[in-house]
């Protein structure tokens, strides 16, 4: 009996269940990227070529809804830069990037050259706000109104696009990224013409 419990069996037996919470627990795994986050790791590239993702007929038609019945179509965007992302309550590195992508919307929030369009995969606009009210975001969230085409979003989660003012792809990435990296802010300021 006291062989079982000797320290190094006590430490393997807290890691494994430390392990088994970051693996079915989505929250916990949000949290460890997070952390991640703010070591250094998961900054947006930049510098990506990002040519021939753009559908073939322009971003005309591409439309969002938010919970009140308002569309926005992509194609009306022009003039503006365009911050898209896609994401799930259910999505850990969705979670995880959550907090930044809020914090550079504070940036950009009152600034009419650059929108912001947060698509609830799920489209279930009652989970999706109740997850921002309970964090104190205030992204404003859409769903999909139309058929996007895949070589804007092939269903990873999460996706993040950001358009040109010419609405061109400027950024394309799936998976987690710090958004309030300050390289990032600059790329986003420099769409704009500031």
């Amino acid at each position: 009996m006291r062989k079982m419990f000797k320290k190094s069996n006590v430490v393997n037996g807290v890691f494994v269940i430390l392990m088994l919470v970051v693996l079915f627990v989505p929250s916990a795994k949000a949290i460890m990227i997070q952390g991640l986050m703010e070591i250094g790791l998961f900054k947006p590239d930049t510098t990506a070529e990002t040519k021939g993702l753009l559908p073939a007929n322009g971003l005309a038609g591409i439309r969002f809804k938010n919970a009140s019945g308002t569309v926005l179509d992509l194609g009306d965007l022009k003039g503006k830069v365009v911050f898209l992302n896609f994401w799930a309550t259910w999505c850990p590195p969705c979670l995880a990037e959550m907090p930044s992508v809020n914090k550079l919307y504070k940036q950009f929030k009152d600034d009419k050259e650059v929108v912001f369009i947060l698509v609830d995969a799920d489209s279930d606009f009652g989970k999706a706000q109740k997850y921002m009210d309970r964090k104190g975001y205030q992204l404003p969230v859409f769903a999909t109104a139309s058929s996007i085409p895949e070589s804007l979003f092939s269903g990873a989660l999460p996706t993040t696009i950001v358009f040109d003012k010419e609405g061109r792809v400027s950024y394309h990435e799936s998976g987690a990224a710090n958004y309030a990296n300050t390289r990032f802010i600059e790329f986003i300021k420099k769409l704009k013409g500031n």
